[in-house]
């Protein structure tokens, strides 16, 4: 449904068009994808970087405009001096190469053209990792910046990542959360190429890959005679180790659904700073939901805020657990969870619902600037 005041917004971020080693892909597409449906203009910036160009999921969309541009500083700023007459100008984290200048050069535009009522954002889609780093770090550029951002918007974290921001001078930090496309994520027929007792599909990384020891690895180990597939990037090395594990590596999200649909079950083992944290599911958690999968996950905090532990998902606290799930799990159980996991997502966690929530507060808060319009900071000032 359009909105009266339509948006036009900027948005730099890692890359809308693949996921490879890029797991913001199905989150960046579901926000904006959602945004766009209800009248609000998107133009995406991205690097072309870890090839990630090569590796393309998609062509460009009909719902966003992608620009992507060189990793050097001078395209950057090409890039961010198109922006010049856009209502909402984003920087989200982990961009991957720029970061800093990125976050720094914003903050300057939108001061610049603030007499214009252009408002910045902060989108940051791994809050606990950005707040650890800051906090280890009192030098850190980005904690001057925090309060000069008009919103932090987070990719989760509940409270504890609200509480914190705020206590370094954000004005406004609101956690939108994962969620579903139900046009992209869905249930399909079985691939014979996925067909497993569980299925774990996630990149590694360092603070992830103790976990996926735990709670993936030991269960492959434990369970000889039951097939399991893994899919992701850099875990070549494993598969040879287990005689029933197949590696898939980069699974595109073309086959995201045969992957969610074909196993027994699914799992989700979350960073360790996203479990520390809590309150910040994963896009996998929703992609599994949407295609009506039989959801394993490890424990996190305010798990229940989004799927019901025993109805929805089956919730595991180590390696044990999972085994101990898969063993107890009928084909008939394990579709009953899938569909109560489905409606649930359907009924509460779409991006439709999450487009909602992100519109409310720039429209507020746009209408208080044109009431009290902020001074406008030439580059030169703050030079």
């Amino acid at each position: 449904m359009p909105t009266a005041r339509p948006l036009n917004i900027a948005f730099f971020g890692s890359s809308l068009v693949s996921s490879y080693w890029n797991g913001a892909a199905t989150y960046y597409r579901g926000i904006i994808k959602a945004m766009a449906d209800r009248g609000h203009k998107i133009t995406f910036y991205e690097p072309d970087a870890f090839d990630r160009q090569a590796h393309r999921d998609m062509e460009d969309p009909s719902w966003a405009r992608v620009v992507v541009y060189q990793a050097d500083e001078d395209s950057a700023r090409r890039a961010l001096d198109s922006a010049d007459d856009v209502d909402i100008i984003v920087k989200a984290s982990g961009v991957g190469v720029l970061d800093e200048w990125l976050e720094a050069a914003v903050v300057q535009h939108q001061r610049k053209h603030a007499h214009k009522g252009m408002l910045s954002i902060f989108w940051d889609v791994d809050a606990p990792a950005t707040l650890e780093r800051i906090h280890n770090d009192d030098n850190d550029p980005f904690r001057a910046l925090i309060p000069q951002f008009d919103f932090i918007l987070t990719y989760g974290g509940g409270y504890p990542v609200v509480e914190a921001y705020t206590a370094l001078g954000a004005r406004c930090c609101q956690p939108i959360y994962n969620a579903v496309d139900p046009e992209i994520h869905h249930p399909v027929e079985p691939d014979p190429r996925f067909v497993a007792t569980l299925g774990f599909l996630g990149n590694r990384l360092p603070d992830r890959e103790a976990r996926v020891h735990d709670f993936f690895f030991k269960a492959v180990e434990a369970m000889p005679d039951s097939r399991f597939i893994l899919g992701g990037s850099g875990w070549q090395e494993y598969a040879p180790q287990f005689d029933n594990l197949e590696y898939m590596g980069h699974v595109y999200t073309r086959d995201h659904n045969a992957f969610n649909c074909s196993p027994l079950a699914v799992l989700n083992i979350n960073r360790e700073s996203m479990a520390r944290t809590g309150f910040s599911p994963a896009t996998r958690v929703f992609e599994a939901a949407g295609a009506g999968a039989c959801l394993i996950m490890d424990h996190w905090e305010g798990v229940e805020q989004f799927l019901m532990p025993g109805r929805e998902v089956l919730v595991a606290h180590n390696g044990s657990d999972v085994v101990d799930h898969l063993r107890k799990l009928t084909p008939e159980r394990a579709k009953m969870i899938g569909e109560a996991a489905r409606q649930r997502v359907l009924s509460e966690h779409t991006y439709r619902h999450r487009a909602e929530e992100v519109e409310i507060l720039l429209q507020a808060r746009r209408r208080r600037t044109q009431r009290q319009p902020k001074e406008a900071v030439s580059l030169e000032a703050e030079e």
